[in-house]
C-alpha cells in the first residue's frame, strides 16, 4: 500500500486504478487469459514512466507494459504486477513532411497516425485489422506484421529511432531520424520485438512514405497455390514491385466467414479452393490519371495480367474493385479473420512462416499429420501469402491441454522440416514459451537470457514472457 500511495502522489489518484477500476485491464483480447493486477498506472509522459520504474525497481515489483490490448499470445498477463498503460501518451509530437518521418509517443493509435499523416499526402504503411485500437508501442514491442509486409517490411523496417525507459528508470534516447548511423551496436533493434522485457518503449521516430494515388484491388481464384505464386511474381515484374498485399483465403475460410457473417457476399458465383486478395498501389501520376475512356492505368494493368493468366487457365475467376466501397468489401473479408477464427473452443492457433514456394507443401503435410492424431479435427488457414506467413488453426475434438500441445508440436515439426519459423508476427508472450523451449537454439536462448539479465537484473520487466522458464 505504501508503494501504491507513492504512485498516486506521483501520477495523481485518478491515474492509479485498483480493484474494480482495473478490472477491464485484467483480460486479454482472446479471452484465454485472465488476471488481477496489483494496480494499473496511466502515466502521461516519459518522465512519469521513468519515475514509476525507479519506484518499482527499488521495491522489486514487476511491471507489465500494455498498449492497445490487442495481442494474441498472452503477452500482458500481469497477476499481482503493476500494469503500465501507455494510453495517455498519445501525442504525435512532430510530422516532418519533407523528411517523411513522424515522431510519436507509444500510445498513439495506429489508425490515428494513418489519418493524420494522410492529411499531408503521406502514409505509415503498417496495416492490420486491429489498427483502430492497436498502439505504436505495442506494434514495435511485438514487431507487428500485417498485410503490407510484402512491400514495406515488418514494423522494425519502419522505425528509425526509439525512446526507451529502462528497468531502473533511466531514459535511453535513441530517437535518431538518420537512415545511416554506423556508430556501434544497433540498440534500437534490440528493443523492437522484445515485448517489453528489456525496456519500455515510450516514443519512436517512424518512416513515412508517399500516399498512393491509385489502388488496384481484386479477388482472384487460382487453380492452386503454385499458380498463385506465379501470379504474384508476374505482378511484381509487371509493376516493378508495386504489390502491397497478397492474401490467401481458402474455401474453408470463406465458408466459415459466410456462416458467421452472412451479410458479407461471396467473392464469386461459385466456390474455389484458392482465393487471393491482391492489391497493387502506385504514387505515380501516370498510373493514377484517368485515360480518355475513364480507365485507370494501374487498374488496367492488373486486369490485363489477370486476363492473360485466365487465358492459360491459371486464373479461374477474378473480380476487380470498381469503387472504394468494393475495395472495402474485399478487405472486410480478410480483416474479419481473428474474429471468426478465435471465437470457438477448444482451439490451437498458430502463427508460422515458411518459404513462399513451400506454403502448399506445408498445407498438405500438416493436415495429413493432424488427421492422423485427430481424424475429426477441423483445420483452417489464412495467410499473408506474399511473405509466407500462415495463421493455421486447429479445432480439435479433445480440449485436453496435453493433447493440444501435441497438436501444436506437430505443426512445429512441419515448420522445422521446411526451414520455417514457429512465430511470424504475433510475438511469443506466454502461449509460445513451450515452443521456445523445444525449438529455439540453446545458444540463442543463452544469449537472450544474458541480455535480459544485463538490462533488467531484478527481472521486473514483463516477467514470465518470451523466454522459457
Amino acid at each position: 500500500m505504501e508503494l501504491i500511495e507513492e504512485l498516486r502522489r506521483l501520477l495523481g489518484a485518478t491515474q492509479v486504478l485498483c480493484g474494480a477500476d482495473a478490472a477491464r485491464y485484467g483480460r486479454d483480447w482472446t479471452g484465454q487469459y485472465e488476471w488481477t493486477p496489483l494496480a494499473v498506472l496511466r502515466p502521461g509522459s516519459t518522465a512519469e514512466v521513468s519515475a514509476v520504474m525507479r519506484l518499482a525497481h527499488a521495491a522489486r515489483v514487476p511491471v507489465v507494459p500494455v498498449s492497445g490490448h490487442t495481442g494474441l499470445t498472452g503477452g500482458t498477463v500481469a497477476e499481482g504486477a503493476l500494469m503500465l498503460s501507455l494510453e495517455r501518451m498519445n501525442r504525435i509530437r512532430e510530422i516532418r513532411r519533407s523528411a517523411r518521418t513522424a515522431v510519436v509517443e507509444a500510445g498513439v493509435v495506429l489508425a490515428t497516425l494513418h489519418e493524420e499523416v494522410g492529411k499531408l499526402g503521406l502514409s505509415f504503411p503498417l496495416m492490420f485489422g486491429a489498427r483502430g485500437s492497436a498502439m505504436i508501442g505495442g506494434a514495435l514491442s511485438t514487431n507487428a506484421g500485417g498485410s503490407n509486409v510484402l512491400r514495406y517490411g515488418n514494423t522494425r523496417a519502419l522505425c528509425l529511432g526509439l525512446e526507451v525507459v529502462l528497468a531502473d528508470g533511466r531514459i535511453l534516447d535513441l530517437q535518431s531520424a538518420l537512415h545511416k548511423d554506423n556508430s556501434g551496436y544497433d540498440l534500437r533493434d534490440l528493443f523492437i520485438g522484445a515485448e517489453g522485457t528489456l525496456g519500455i518503449i515510450t516514443g519512436a521516430v517512424l518512416k513515412l512514405v508517399p500516399a498512393p494515388r491509385a489502388y488496384a484491388t481484386a479477388m482472384v481464384a487460382t487453380a492452386d497455390l503454385g499458380v498463385a505464386l506465379d501470379l504474384l511474381n508476374r505482378l511484381q515484374e509487371a509493376t516493378a514491385g508495386l504489390v502491397e498485399a497478397f492474401e490467401y483465403m481458402p474455401r474453408a475460410y470463406m465458408r466459415r466467414l459466410l456462416a458467421r457473417k452472412p451479410e458479407m457476399r461471396a467473392p464469386f458465383a461459385q466456390e474455389h479452393d484458392v482465393n487471393i486478395l491482391v492489391e497493387i498501389a502506385s504514387t505515380s501520376p501516370r498510373d493514377a490519371h484517368p485515360r480518355e475512356d475513364g480507365s485507370i492505368p494501374l487498374v488496367t494493368l492488373l486486369e490485363e495480367t489477370l486476363f492473360d493468366l485466365a487465358e492459360s487457365g491459371a486464373v479461374l475467376d477474378a473480380v476487380v474493385a470498381r469503387s472504394d466501397a468494393q475495395r472495402s468489401e474485399m478487405w472486410a473479408r480478410r480483416e474479419a479473420a481473428a474474429e471468426i477464427t478465435l471465437g470457438q473452443s477448444p482451439i490451437v492457433d498458430t502463427d508460422v512462416a515458411v518459404p513462399l514456394d513451400l506454403v502448399a507443401r506445408f498445407e498438405t503435410e500438416v493436415r495429413v499429420r493432424i488427421a492422423a492424431l485427430d481424424p475429426q479435427a477441423e483445420t483452417l488457414s489464412i495467410a499473408h501469402l506474399g511473405d509466407g506467413n500462415l495463421h493455421f488453426t486447429i479445432f480439435p475434438t479433445d480440449g485436453d491441454p496435453v493433447f493440444k500441445d501435441r497438436l501444436r508440436e506437430t505443426v512445429e515439426d512441419v515448420v522445422a522440416l521446411l526451414g520455417g519459423s514457429f512465430s511470424a508476427e504475433h510475438g511469443i508472450g506466454t502461449s509460445k514459451k513451450p515452443t521456445m523451449a523445444r525449438r529455439k537454439d540453446p545458444v540463442v536462448l543463452e544469449v537472450m537470457r544474458s541480455l535480459r539479465k544485463a538490462l533488467d537484473p531484478e527481472g521486473i520487466l514483463n516477467p514470465g514472457k518470451v523466454l522459457p522458464d
